[in-house]
């Protein structure tokens, strides 16, 4: 096998690995296990913005991991984002059903995507971008005072990105 097809395989392998990293729910089932009974969060609402924001914080991560990688940045990337989309579709029209309504779930990813980059943007000085996350996400789960609410949004963050990034150096893309 030549380099060029190696890479391609690696890539889009990288792609579909950190994709299912990313809708895998065992990380959110020891979350939803550790939320303190003093938190102040509906366990429902807790659970749906920790998927949207793992789902973010591995697309973000992605980006920030491989910065100094642009081609490999940009493919790995769209081939994430291509997933997570066809993922979004299909669970969009499920619930779509389900529900009688229509919803576009990746819609709700992006404005979420959206509301923690620029939360990220308005608080350049802090250097831990986990520090930003965990009220973002709490004020989005309804309770942005609630501690428990806050910590829990900056561990699933940090988790993400720091699994991400063991994930490239260990597949040697980082």
């Amino acid at each position: 096998m030549n380099d060029s097809r190696e890479k391609t395989t690696l890539i889009g392998q990288a792609a579909g690995d950190l994709f299912n990293y990313a809708i895998e729910r065992e990380d959110i089932k020891w979350l939803m296990g550790q939320l303190a009974p003093a938190a102040k969060v509906a366990p429902a609402a807790f659970e749906y913005e920790l998927q949207i924001l793992k789902i973010i914080s591995v697309g973000w991560s992605i980006s920030y991991h491989l910065a100094g990688h642009p081609k490999r940045k940009g493919a790995i990337g769209e081939l994430f984002w291509r997933a997570v989309n066809n993922f979004s579709k299909a669970l969009s029209e499920t619930t779509g059903l389900m529900i009688g309504q229509d919803i576009d779930y990746f819609e709700i990813l992006k404005k979420r995507l959206d509301q923690y980059v620029k939360a990220m943007e308005d608080n350049p000085r802090v250097p831990e971008p986990a520090v930003v996350i965990g009220p973002v996400f709490a004020g989005l789960c309804g309770h942005a005072g609630d501690i428990f609410t806050v910590m829990a949004g900056s561990k699933m963050f940090a988790n993400a990105v720091t699994r991400v990034r063991q994930y490239l150096e260990a597949s040697k893309l980082r």
